[in-house]
């Protein structure tokens, strides 16, 4: 209908925060927008890692091509990588990716490090550049270990109907459930949901209830507007700037969607067009 918005306006409420660790509440939106900002928290966001090396000696027992793989999957801190630029963008070095603008260098001299066992007499020394990149290019950029939501459960019990069972009916209707949701209140022998967001929606009460001849003892929905989120980051960067940094990401590329119905091409938007091609 024309003239009518259907704009809303998504609400984020931290429940719980570490450095490495997450959970929040996003309200007030869809599952597409929840799943968007996932894959982006996952793929997008942008971190430094090693992604050239130089070995200039190397009597460790393992070969070139080990070392420098496990020198990439070690997550170096990014503060500062949403800053940066791409070395495939770089003008200062003509996409050379070894400038100050798109890479840090590293040099390495050790007789003794946890990369690789060395024995008496070995060495490991190398030269190493970290640019910038996303999880979308290679895992070894990804700032996130694990990025989970899931709906929030509402769940309604019919009080009238579980007064029609015993108390060894009950105890089993509540062990029934896979995960601590219920439990029975010492005091009232009411059953009584001490922790809604434990259920996996697997059913189990409600087969169980089905079962023992009461369809409808509960009821249990997800809200479709409401997930919670549980982010742990590798320690490139604070789950709290992932986060921040995911929303800055999703913002752009959809300023880059509104653009596109002007007939603007992907490729003129910078850094962002090559990885809008990749979807």
């Amino acid at each position: 209908m024309e003239g009518v918005s259907y704009q809303r306006f998504p609400r984020v409420k931290i429940r719980e925060l570490r450095d490495d660790y997450m959970k929040f509440e996003l309200r007030d939106t869809d599952s597409s927008m929840a799943n968007a900002l996932r894959r982006v928290m996952i793929a997008e966001v942008p971190t430094v890692a090693i992604d050239l090396v130089e070995i200039e000696v190397n009597s460790s027992v393992l070969n070139d091509e080990f070392i420098a793989h496990r020198l990439g999957l070690i997550p170096l801190t990014s503060e500062r990588a949403m800053s940066m630029r791409f070395s495939r963008d770089c003008d200062a070095c003509d996409g050379d990716g070894q400038c100050e603008y798109c890479s840090v260098e590293f040099h390495l001299r050790a007789r003794g490090i946890i990369i690789v066992k060395l024995r008496r007499g070995q060495e490991l020394r190398l030269r190493a550049i970290a640019r910038k990149g996303i999880g979308k290019d290679h895992a070894k950029w990804s700032p996130a270990a694990t990025v989970t939501f899931m709906y929030e459960p509402e769940i309604h019990i019919n009080e009238d109907l579980m007064e029609t069972l015993t108390l060894e009916e009950k105890k089993t209707w509540v062990d029934s459930s896979p995960t601590k949701v219920f439990d029975i209140d010492p005091n009232t022998q009411q059953v009584v949901v001490i922790d809604p967001e434990a259920y996996t929606y697997d059913d189990e009460v409600i087969k169980k209830a089905d079962a023992m001849g009461k369809p409808g003892l509960v009821e249990i929905y997800a809200k479709e507007d409401s997930f919670i989120f549980t982010v742990e980051s590798t320690g490139a960067i604070k789950a709290s700037q992932l986060l921040l940094n995911a929303i800055e990401v999703l913002k752009t590329k959809l300023d880059a969607v509104r653009l596109s119905e002007d007939t603007v091409d992907a490729d003129d938007f910078g850094e962002l067009g090559a990885h809008m091609r990749g979807g």
